[in-house]
């Protein structure tokens, strides 16, 4: 098929900052693209060629959307599946698979996957809702401390909480959930694996994420991983096994604990662009949003190593600051060297809403490191 400059349609269900990435890649490759999302004022719409309203939660909206295109792709999970798999069932090719999606949508069926198929992951009980943790710990079947997760609809450090005391329990939602063993870990990692549809596979380098003990949200990327070979052999093969478990095309990025033993164990994944490779865009051959483009239009896969060490800083709105945003000290940053920012086009700020990114490339990594947090004490996202 002739995808560039053709009548060929891709579609893309949900038009956050994801999505406006692939979209620097579908205007690169001149591929007529159409977005789907609830928002109006979404980052897609002034960068794609036809953009529609409509919740993607909606089985009629993504339905009557994926009959006009020709292959459909996501940049968000939360997406009507029982829509997507009617379309597979009529022709359109969907990117990954309704069956995948609805695995990944819920943590607990996540989880369960995971042990069917002997990927390592932390232990886990399944509860229909919240209010029966209590009940569990008082009868000794489960133990503090723990990590709580709502099994459907968290995103960005939301519906997770670790619990130490019965205390912590109080305010969270009764919701189906999850509660997972406490692992100690040296590192949080991660790997992107991509996929075509005529199977040829390619990894990212081993990426070592560090989190905002707040908010949750990964605060820093650093690429490549600064860890041995013998973990990044590791972290590969099982980033691979998981893979090939959900027999994926496009990207699957693995996220992963390090324990304090040398273990790999699989936190969990996600079927489409991930915060994980942002740095991508400026330190490798090819970025994640370029590949994923290759491998759902079944195109040969880039180059995936890196052409520099690279880390990647989020912006996110300040505690205290609502309304329209201020990138304060955004000029200073851009004197930086190696700094390029990326800003996704939301118009309003709050508190930990992921607002953009800076990569910082250097080939020095520790330099790359402190550079990036340069960035992070100097750039401020606030509102007028």
């Amino acid at each position: 098929m002739n995808y560039f400059s053709s009548n060929f349609k891709l579609g893309i269900l949900g038009g956050g900052q994801l999505g406006k990435m692939l979209l620097n890649n579908t205007r690169k490759f001149d591929i007529y693209t159409c977005v789907l999302d609830a928002s109006n004022e979404a980052p897609c719409k002034i960068a794609s060629n036809e953009f529609h309203l409509g919740d993607l939660m909606d089985y009629d909206a993504v339905y009557n959307f994926g009959k006009q295109v020709d292959v459909l792709t996501i940049e968000i999970e939360n997406i009507n599946v029982d829509a997507l798999e009617a379309l597979e069932k009529e022709g359109v090719k969907v990117f990954p698979a309704s069956k995948t999606l609805r695995t990944i949508q819920n943590k607990a069926t996540q989880k369960l996957f995971y042990t069917d198929n002997n990927i390592p992951t932390a232990p886990f009980s399944r509860f229909a809702y919240t209010s029966e943790i209590k009940e569990a710990i008082s009868h000794g079947g489960l133990t503090l401390p723990f990590v709580w997760k709502c099994a459907q609809f968290g995103y960005d450090g939301t519906g997770v909480k670790i619990v130490r005391s019965l205390s912590d329990l109080e305010g969270l939602p009764n919701v189906e959930c999850i509660a997972e063993s406490l692992i100690p870990f040296k590192n949080e990692l991660a790997v992107i694996v991509v996929r075509n549809e005529a199977g040829e596979v390619k990894t990212f380098p081993v990426v070592e994420m560090e989190f905002h003990p707040e908010a949750n949200q990964v605060e820093y990327v650093i690429c490549p991983a600064r860890i041995d070979n013998e973990m990044v052999k590791k972290a590969n093969t099982i980033a691979l096994k998981t893979s090939q478990a959900f027999n994926h095309v496009g990207l699957l990025a693995v996220e992963m604990f390090q324990t304090k033993d040398d273990d790999i164990l699989v936190n969990e994944v996600a079927p489409r662009p991930h915060n994980s490779g942002h740095q991508t865009i400026e330190s490798s051959y090819t970025s994640q949003f370029e590949q994923h483009i290759r491998a759902i239009l079944n195109l040969p896969l880039g180059q995936t190593d890196s052409k520099v060490g690279g880390v990647m800083v989020n912006l996110v709105g300040e505690e205290g600051y609502t309304g329209n945003v201020v990138y304060k000290n955004i000029d200073t940053i851009m004197k930086m060297d190696g700094v390029t920012p990326h800003i996704y086009g939301k118009k309003q700020t709050r508190p930990f809403r992921k607002m953009g990114h800076v990569t910082i490339v250097n080939k020095d990594l520790s330099k790359a490191r402190q550079i990036a947090e340069d960035v992070k004490k100097t750039i401020k996202v606030i509102s007028e």
